[in-house]
C-alpha cells in the first residue's frame, strides 16, 4: 500500500498534514505508554499489554514512518536505491505492526467476553507476550518482503518515490488483500460476536433486578446496548476509513493505469492512513475511565493516583459481566 506520494516535490500543505499528524501520533500514544508503565495495577493487567504494543507501533509510524514517507515525497533520498527501499520498508512495517496490534485487540476482547473462564489460561502475560512478538516478527517479515526481492526495478533517475520502487501486486494482492482486508474482516467476525454476546448477557443482567420497573429496566437495557454497539461500530468505522481509500486507490490504479487519479486525492487518502496512528488513543484508550482520570490530572498539573476502581483494562476482569467489561 502506498504510503507516501508517488511523485517527487515537496507538497507544501501535504508536508505539514503528516508532520501534525505525527506529532498527534507520538504525543497521544506515548501519553498511554507513560499511563501504562509508571503504574503497577495497570501494568499488570494482560490487556494493556497489547495497548502498550499498539501504542509502541503507533509511535513509531508517528517517529518514523511518517518522516520517511515526507522524504519519499521530496524523492529523497537520490541515487541511493537500496537505501531507500530500505526506508520504503521500515515505513509498511510499522503500520503493517499498527494494524495486528488492532486486531490482537479485537482478538482478545473476543476471548475476554466469550471465554471468560479460560481467559486466565489463554491470556497469560506469556502468551499475551508471546502473541505480540509473533505480530512484530510477522509483521517485519511481511514489511522486508519487497527488499527481499519483491520490488521494481530501480529507476534511472534515482528518484526515491514508493510506486516507483514498491510493486503493484505486491501492494494489491498481498499488503491489501491479505495483511488488510483479512485482518478487517476477521475483526468484523470477531465483534460481530462479541455484540451479540454482550447484548445477551446485558438482558441475562437486567431480567433479574426487580427493584425496578419493567420500563425503566427496558430503557435501561436500550441504553447499554446502545453504547456497546457505538463503541463497535467506531472501532471497526475508523480502521475501515483509514485504511480503505487508500488501498481502493491502489487497486484501481493497477487494474486500470490509464484512468486518472487526482494527486490532492491520493495525497490525501495517504494522510487518512497514517491517521490512524493518531486516531487509535482515542477509540480504543481514552474511552476507559482510568485514561481519562489521568488525562485530566495531567493537564490539570495535579498528577494523581488513579483510583483502585479505574485501574483496570478493558476487558481484563474475567469476574464482571462481559459486556460491563466491553464497557469500561
Amino acid at each position: 500500500m502506498p504510503l507516501c506520494a508517488d511523485s517527487p516535490g515537496l507538497d507544501v500543505p501535504y508536508f505539514l498534514t503528516e508532520t501534525i499528524t505525527a506529532v498527534l501520533s507520538v504525543l497521544g500514544n506515548l501519553f498511554i505508554c507513560t499511563v501504562i508503565l509508571r503504574d503497577r495495577k495497570l501494568r499488570a493487567v494482560v490487556t494493556n499489554h497489547f495497548l502498550v504494543s499498539l501504542a509502541a507501533a503507533d509511535i513509531l509510524v508517528g517517529a518514523v514512518a511518517i518522516p520517511c514517507a515526507q522524504m519519499a515525497d521530496a524523492g529523497l533520498p537520490r541515487g541511493q536505491p537500496t537505501l531507500c527501499l530500505l526506508m520504503l520498508c521500515t515505513l509498511l512495517i510499522f503500520t503493517q505492526a499498527s494494524i495486528f496490534g488492532l486486531l490482537a485487540i479485537a482478538v482478545e476482547r473476543y476471548i475476554s467476553i466469550l471465554k471468560p473462564f479460560q481467559y486466565p489460561s489463554l491470556m497469560s502475560p506469556q502468551n499475551s507476550l508471546l502473541v505480540i512478538l509473533s505480530s512484530w516478527v510477522l509483521a517485519t517479515f511481511i514489511g522486508l518482503l519487497p527488499l527481499m526481492g519483491w520490488h521494481k526495478p530501480f529507476p534511472p533517475d534515482g528518484q526515491c518515490t514508493f510506486n516507483a520502487f514498491i510493486e503493484g501486486t505486491y501492494e494489491v494482492y498481498f499488503n491489501f488483500v491479505t495483511c488488510m482486508l483479512v485482518p478487517l474482516a476477521t475483526m468484523l467476525v470477531l465483534y460481530s460476536r462479541i455484540f451479540l454476546e454482550a447484548k445477551r448477557q446485558i438482558r441475562k443482567v437486567a431480567e433479574r433486578e426487580v427493584d425496578v420497573s419493567r420500563h425503566a429496566r427496558r430503557r435501561r437495557v436500550l441504553h447499554k446496548e446502545l453504547r456497546l454497539a457505538t463503541s463497535l461500530f467506531i472501532v471497526l468505522f475508523c480502521f475501515a476509513l483509514c485504511w480503505l481509500p487508500l488501498n481502493v486507490i491502489n487497486t484501481l490504479q493497477l487494474v486500470c493505469p490509464s484512468c486518472p487519479v487526482p494527486s490532492p486525492l491520493t495525497l490525501a487518502t495517504i494522510v487518512l492512513s497514517h491517521a490512524n496512528s493518531a486516531i487509535n488513543p482515542v477509540v480504543y484508550v481514552f474511552r476507559m475511565r482510568s485514561f481519562r482520570q489521568a488525562f485530566t490530572a495531567a493537564f490539570s498539573c495535579a498528577w494523581h493516583p488513579l483510583p483502585a476502581s479505574a485501574q483496570v483494562g478493558l476487558g481484563s476482569d474475567p469476574t464482571l459481566p462481559g459486556a460491563e467489561r466491553l464497557l469500561l
